[in-house]
């Protein structure tokens, strides 16, 4: 593979990661909920902010992805198989598409009407740049081999950021044209997609201990005695 398919790809395997997982068509009615009242130019404005502190979050975690997997002593095939099971629970939940109480949604959203600025809590944080979404982008640090991987991965959540932007603009006639079930069945797409994202890092971090030379060698150790 050479370097520009690879940075190509680096950059839609971050967009193929990132949006499901973030799914904004799932975050349109809480988002049309919190920001019900507002004007269009407040809300537009809400929103463009959130897109902003999602890409800043997110790209603080890339960066320090390095140095908080070095602290804690954590190898790149141990972060995929984490990463992945994170990433593959979160889309089978997605799947199963379990209710939320929806007690628990009003009570959310009433927070969050009550607050003046609701771009960084809780439109960035936590429903475009949750845990799932930190996990996700410091695992891709793992595929990075250079720097200009990590400005493929950047690339990546910009897309990401526009794609949320411009869906969440239009989330009220989205969800019109839709409709529940729609919704519904994106949602389980996504999921599905999901769960084969975490899956593959999953299959990638196992492959990665099964061919690592010290350990290859270690078994070629005992096998000779």
């Amino acid at each position: 593979m050479n370097a520009v398919t690879h940075f190509w790809g680096l950059i839609l395997a971050t967009v193929i990661a990132l949006l499901p997982l973030i799914n904004p068509f799932a975050a349109a009615p809480t988002f049309l909920a919190i920001t019900e009242g507002d004007t269009p130019v407040r809300r537009n404005h809400q929103l463009f902010m959130a897109c902003v502190y999602m890409i800043v979050i997110l790209i603080s975690f890339l960066i320090g992805g390095t140095f908080i997997m070095g602290f804690f002593g954590i190898s790149i095939p141990g972060l995929r198989i984490a990463g992945g099971l994170l990433v593959a629970g979160i889309g089978s939940g997605m799947l199963v598409a379990t209710p939320r109480d929806p007690n628990q949604t009003r009570q959310e959203e009433a927070a969050a009407r009550a607050k003046r600025d609701i771009a960084f809590s809780p439109l960035a944080m936590p429903m475009l740049s949750g845990p799932g979404a930190i996990a996700v982008t410091i695992g891709l640090t793992s595929l990075s081999t250079d720097w200009t991987d990590y400005i493929a991965i950047i690339i990546g959540i910009l897309i990401v950021a526009v794609i949320i932007y411009v869906t969440l603009r239009l989330s009220g006639k989205i969800v019109r044209v839709i409709g529940q079930t729609g919704m519904n069945a994106l949602t389980k797409v996504m999921g599905f997609l999901l769960l084969c994202v975490g899956i593959q890092f999953i299959v990638n971090g196992v492959i990665a201990i099964a061919t690592d030379p010290e350990l290859l060698r270690q078994i070629r150790d005992v096998l000779a005695q």
